[in-house]
């Protein structure tokens, strides 16, 4: 199999987790990969470990590390240095569930009449891998969902570069929402053709950006409903803030 996947990972003081994400992408037995890392100038043992892998990965492993404008802008750097067909993002704090995951993406990518991919992801607590706290399923999700601050799990996602060149990149004028607003723009602006597969991508710690506190969760609403908004879907914070019921009620029922 020829397909070439990018898997781009923006790190920033990460040395805690990172090198559990680093590992999850050198043993995925999918070999046509390459592995970007975008540092914003960590100031603890993050470079250390990017630098102890990256031998490793036999060329397959590029890096930078300087000041950005915020993790969109830092996603940004990644996508213009990625040179695959195929682009994912995981984050630094989160790892791959099983080795095959990229296996899966190429496989079903071969299908040219798919622009992208997405699939499910589960959480943890750190300190407590094999318990898990929320399982988040996009089996569900359809374009019309959107309007309700639904989306497939951004780090189960994986599309086409020639997708990101037609549409644009993320908005870098948005808090925490611009994932959610490439959403949007793909699905809705531009009639994105992507399936999903029934399989765990990624394993996620809780504590997240998106959902650290209250003040975070008003942010990410005003975001969503901004990126609707920009994009010709008509919502409202209400209606928005439906989701975060769904998302306790998944809570509740992996307690």
């Amino acid at each position: 199999m020829n397909m070439k996947i990018s898997v781009i990972t923006v790190a920033y003081n990460s040395a805690d987790t990172i090198e559990d994400t680093i590992i999850s992408v050198l043993n995925q037995s999918y070999e046509n990969l390459e592995y970007i890392v975008i540092d914003g100038c960590s100031s603890d043992g993050t470079l250390n470990l990017i630098k102890k892998y990256e031998q490793k990965f036999v060329g397959r492993m590029k890096w930078v590390s300087g000041h950005d404008n915020g993790i969109y802008d830092a996603m940004n750097k990644g996508l213009q240095m990625a040179s695959g067909d195929v682009v994912g993002t995981l984050n630094s704090d989160d790892y791959f569930t099983d080795r095959d995951v990229i296996k899966t993406v190429a496989e079903t990518m071969a299908d040219n009449s798919i622009d992208g991919v997405y699939g499910d992801v589960h959480f943890i607590r750190s300190g407590q891998p094999n318990r898990c706290v929320r399982y988040y399923s996009s089996a569900l999700f359809r374009p019309q969902w959107l309007r309700f601050g639904f989306m497939p799990a951004h780090p189960s996602f994986y599309v086409r570069k020639s997708v990101y060149e037609r549409a644009g990149y993320y908005k870098t004028d948005y808090k925490i929402g611009s994932d959610f607003e490439m959403m949007v723009r793909l699905f809705i602006c531009n009639g994105l053709k992507a399936k999903y597969i029934k399989k765990d991508f990624v394993t996620m710690r809780t504590g997240g950006v998106s959902t650290k506190d209250f003040k975070s969760k008003l942010t990410l609403i005003s975001d969503d409903v901004k990126a609707c908004k920009e994009n010709g879907v008509y919502t409202n914070s209400l209606l928005i803030s439906i989701k975060f019921l769904y998302k306790w009620l998944g809570l509740l029922r992996k307690k």
